[in-house]
C-alpha cells in the first residue's frame, strides 16, 4: 500500500494534535506522522479516544422534538375524550383516514321516538335492529325548524336557508356550493341519492305520485341541478330509483355517500293502504330493505347506516337516531347527549374529512359516543 501523506489541516480530520493527520484517498491511507517516542505514541491514541467520543455524540444526539420509536412498537395515539367539547373536536383534514367506506343514510318522518321506541307497530324496529344498533334518545330536529322541506336542506348544508315551507325547486332553489354533496364531490369522493318512486329519466324537481322533492334535498342547488334543468347529466347520473341501490350492493359499484328517502307511505309520512298504520308501514319497508345493505360487502367493510326522522310531531322532538356499522358500539347500546341533524351533518363531515364546517356542524357535537372506533 502506498502511503500519502498531507500537511495538517488539509485532511478529513482537522488538526487536533502536531503527532497526526489521517486522510483516505481511494485505497490508500496515510495513517500518521512518524512518531518520536512511547509517550508520543500514548499521547496519540488519547487524543484519537477523545475525537471518536465526540464523533459518536454528535451521531446519536436525539432531537429534542421527540423521542424515536422503538422497533417493532407502535406509538398509541392519544384516546379523545368520549364527549367532546363541540368547539374543541379534532377536524380530520380531506386526506384523513377514515373507517367508513360506505355510508347510508335513510330518512323516515314525522314521528317523536316515544312513538316508535317500544311500540306494537315496530316490531322490526324493536325486536332486531335495536338490539344490535347504537341509538341516542336526545335527538332532535334543528330548533323551531320546520315542516319536512329546511330539516333536509340542514341536513345538506346544516342550514335552512331561511326555509320554512315545502315549497319545490322552482321557489326554494339556493345557488350556494357550500353543501355536502359538492364538498363530496371536490374530495372525488362518489355520492348518490336513491329516492323510492321517480323515474330516473329526468332529474325529479316535482311532485310525482309518492315523491315529493321536499325530501331530496340535493335538488334544490344549482350546481346539482344545472338551475332547475329537468334533463342536467349530473343530477340524473346522481339522482336515482331507489330500486336501483340493490342492483348496485350486488355489483359492487354502489356510492360511497348514499341519501335513501322512501316513497310518503313507506317513510312513514302518510297513514296508507292496506296498513293503515304509518309507523307499521315504515318498519315494514325497512324489514324489507334494510337486510340486503346489512348482508352487503360494501356494509360488511367499514360500512355505516343511519337511520333517522326528519323532525318531531308537535315539536322537535327527540326522534329517532339509529346506526348500525361493524364500528359502532351497538348491542343496544344508547345515551342521552343532545344531538340534533348539525350533529349528523358533522359526523358526515368528519368521516369523509370533509372541510370546511358547513353551517350548525360547526358548533354541534358530533355522533363519535355512538362508535367504537371514530376518525
Amino acid at each position: 500500500m502506498r502511503r500519502i501523506c498531507r500537511a495538517p489541516g488539509r485532511g478529513t480530520f482537522r488538526r487536533w494534535s502536531r503527532f497526526f493527520h489521517c486522510r483516505f484517498e481511494g485505497e490508500s491511507i496515510c495513517m500518521y506522522h512518524r512518531l518520536q517516542s512511547p509517550s508520543q505514541f500514548h499521547h496519540l491514541w488519547i487524543v484519537l479516544a477523545i475525537i471518536s467520543a465526540i464523533l459518536l455524540a454528535s451521531c446519536s444526539t436525539t432531537p429534542t422534538t421527540g423521542a424515536p420509536t422503538p422497533v417493532g412498537t407502535h406509538m398509541s395515539p392519544p384516546t379523545p375524550p368520549p364527549h367532546p367539547a363541540a368547539t374543541s373536536a379534532p377536524l380530520p383534514t380531506p386526506t384523513s383516514p377514515s373507517i367508513a367506506r360506505t355510508i347510508f343514510l335513510i330518512l323516515m318522518e314525522n314521528h317523536n321516538w316515544s312513538d316508535i321506541k317500544n311500540s306494537p307497530s315496530a316490531p322490526y324496529i324493536n325486536n332486531t335492529l335495536l338490539p344490535m344498533a347504537s341509538y341516542a334518545e336526545q335527538y332532535y330536529n334543528p330548533p323551531g325548524i320546520h315542516p319536512s322541506e329546511p330539516n333536509y336542506l340542514w341536513l345538506e348544508a346544516g342550514t335552512n336557508f331561511g326555509i320554512f315551507n315545502d315549497a319545490p325547486p322552482s321557489a326554494n332553489h339556493q345557488k350556494t356550493t357550500h353543501h355536502l354533496t359538492t364538498l363530496l364531490g371536490r374530495a372525488h369522493i362518489s355520492w348518490k341519492s336513491y329516492q323510492e318512486g321517480i323515474s330516473g329519466a329526468v332529474c325529479p324537481l316535482t311532485n310525482n305520485g309518492l315523491y315529493a322533492p321536499k325530501h331530496n334535498p340535493m335538488v334544490f342547488f344549482d350546481d346539482v341541478t344545472n338551475t332547475n334543468v329537468p334533463n342536467s347529466a349530473y343530477c340524473i347520473a346522481h339522482v336515482r330509483p331507489f330500486p336501483e341501490l340493490a342492483t348496485d350492493l350486488q355489483k359492487h359499484t354502489v356510492a360511497r355517500y348514499n341519501f335513501i328517502t322512501p316513497n310518503l307511505c313507506d317513510d312513514m309520512h302518510d297513514t296508507c293502504a292496506p296498513l293503515n298504520d304509518s309507523v307499521k308501514q315504515g318498519d315494514t319497508w325497512l324489514a324489507q330493505h334494510l337486510p340486503p345493505i346489512l348482508n352487503s360487502q360494501a356494509y360488511k367493510d367499514g360500512g355505516i347506516v343511519f337511520i333517522t326522522w326528519d323532525e318531531g310531531e308537535g315539536g322537535d322532538g327527540p326522534i329517532g337516531m339509529i346506526v348500525l356499522s361493524p364500528d359502532a358500539k351497538g348491542a343496544g347500546y344508547s345515551n342521552t347527549i343532545h344531538y340534533t341533524h348539525s350533529s349528523t351533518l358533522r359526523t358526515l363531515q368528519e368521516l369523509f374529512g370533509l372541510t370546511p364546517l358547513l353551517g350548525g356542524a360547526t358548533t354541534a357535537i358530533d355522533l363519535r359516543d355512538l362508535f367504537k372506533t371514530f376518525p
